[in-house]
């Protein structure tokens, strides 16, 4: 398995992937393993590449079976849920910090192959893409539907994020999680 930062030349496969599960379009059969509500354009895919070297993906071979984004909470102003998440910084704590776009950026979504779920992908992904984040930013925030509880799970109780608090936002309930991204991901064995 290939870790690293995606290209332009990624882009088919990272798509290709976030169709086969994204809430719209997942089957129902696949839905309780974990599914991304966040639906992206190639351009935007194109825009994280170009300004924020945030797309990081997991490749078996030339396949792009993994991907997770990462970026300054710049990048997701425009979105209405990051909006909301933006202006209730100042009212989040972690770590003994107050939230800042300084100090924290938005980890998520993460879209994994279910051929490769509950495998080593996860843990490596999210380490390569704390690795590429934490120069910059000690604090990544991150958020999941309460009812992806397959993410929830596997953040929580596999990656080790914290909840800091639940919201709610365009009538779904949220789980606000976070992490101090100077720690190294267990279960990982990308060296950083």
């Amino acid at each position: 398995m290939i870790y690293r930062n995606a290209t332009f030349k990624d882009i088919p496969g990272i798509s290709e992937l976030q169709q086969k599960y994204h809430i719209s379009t997942i089957s129902q059969e696949d839905k309780a393993d974990g599914f991304v509500t966040t639906l992206f354009t190639e351009e935007q895919f194109w825009e994280l590449i170009q300004k924020e070297n945030g797309l990081a993906i997991a490749c078996d071979g030339d396949k792009v079976v993994a991907y997770a984004m990462a970026a300054s909470w710049q990048y997701w102003s425009s979105w209405p849920l990051f909006q909301f998440m933006i202006k209730d910084l100042p009212n989040t704590e972690y770590m003994g910090e107050v939230l800042t776009i300084e100090n924290s950026y938005q980890y998520g979504p993460i879209c994994i192959h279910k051929d490769y779920r509950g495998s080593e992908v996860l843990p490596n992904l999210f380490e390569w893409s704390r690795l590429q984040m934490n120069k910059k930013y000690p604090i990544l925030i991150t958020f999941i539907n309460q009812i992806n509880h397959r993410s929830y799970k596997a953040h929580t109780k596999r990656l080790g994020l914290d909840v800091i608090k639940t919201f709610e936002f365009n009538s779904n309930q949220y789980y606000e999680l976070g992490y101090d991204t100077l720690k190294k991901t267990q279960g990982s064995n990308i060296e950083g």
